[in-house]
């Protein structure tokens, strides 16, 4: 009886050496057959394995298997080890989780899901912190994600922005007046007054140099805040048309702001 115990804990050892041998190999097709046989025929120990091999799989459609494969587990195993990648140091991990957790759909992660997460750094992190919360936001809690992924307002290029218009978009009704408000209050980024600077004529070198940072440093906040209104802009535009591609109507929230003209070429008007 004995020995036999001691063969049942041997065979899961070697099985989960030998998954992690193969997820280790140079050749990404190779890896790619290990995740996907650890999904048809996934066995108690593998998920382990696979949320360790996600921290620095490098391969986009490896990584995407990683995913599918734990998704094939018990989410009771395996959900606990993805909330613990989310405190990792290192970027992919906390993505990986994260997007692992948004297949799952296990509403007990939201808890565990933090502001730091949807204002991370790192742009893939957010985006796959974004996705997650959506999924797993319970209705009480839906209007203030809203608000603070409306604060995230003119981060990155297009597909970071993308993302983020979706997300909100995805919110439904509880994302209407986080996104107004910030529409509102970005409606007219160029007006700030230059009450309080000195006159060009007559400044000394040092007044002059002083003035012309204050100038760039206000030409900045002009330019992030037309950013950010053109985000919520567009954003606005894809909540009442979700077939609306986003490219369009950033481009076109874009001419708002900056011109202040609607559609037709005329004033623009509230």
């Amino acid at each position: 009886m004995e020995r036999q115990t001691q063969l049942d804990r041997q065979v899961p050892a070697d099985r989960q050496a030998r998954l992690e041998r193969a997820l280790s190999t140079g050749d990404a097709s190779a890896r790619l057959r290990a995740a996907l046989q650890a999904g048809t025929a996934p066995e108690p120990g593998d998920a382990e394995v696979l949320v360790r091999r996600c921290e620095t799989e490098p391969d986009f459609f490896v990584r995407d298997m990683l995913t599918w494969a734990l998704t094939r587990n018990a989410a009771e195993a395996v959900v606990p080890l993805l909330l613990a990648e989310l405190d990792s140091p290192v970027a992919q991990a906390r993505s990986q989780a994260l997007h692992t957790l948004s297949k799952i759909r296990d509403a007990s992660a939201w808890p565990a899901l933090r502001e730091s997460h949807l204002t991370d750094p790192d742009d893939e992190v957010a985006r796959a912190a974004w996705r997650a919360a959506v999924v797993l936001a319970p209705e009480e809690d839906r209007s203030a994600l809203a608000r603070v992924l409306a604060g995230q307002f003119g981060r990155g290029e297009l597909e970071v922005q993308r993302s983020l218009s979706r997300a909100l978009v995805d919110l439904g009704e509880a994302s209407v007046a986080a996104v107004e408000d910030v529409i509102a209050r970005t409606e007219a980024p160029g007006s700030t007054s230059d009450v309080g600077l000195a006159q060009d004529a007559g400044l000394g070198q040092n007044a002059a140099q002083a003035h012309g940072e204050e100038q760039a440093h206000r030409a900045d906040r002009v330019h992030g805040a037309e950013r950010v209104h053109a985000h919520a802009l567009a954003t606005e535009a894809l909540r009442r048309d979700p077939d609306m591609g986003f490219a369009e109507a950033l481009e076109e929230a874009k001419r708002v702001s900056v011109m202040g003209v609607d559609a037709e070429g005329g004033a623009a008007v509230d």
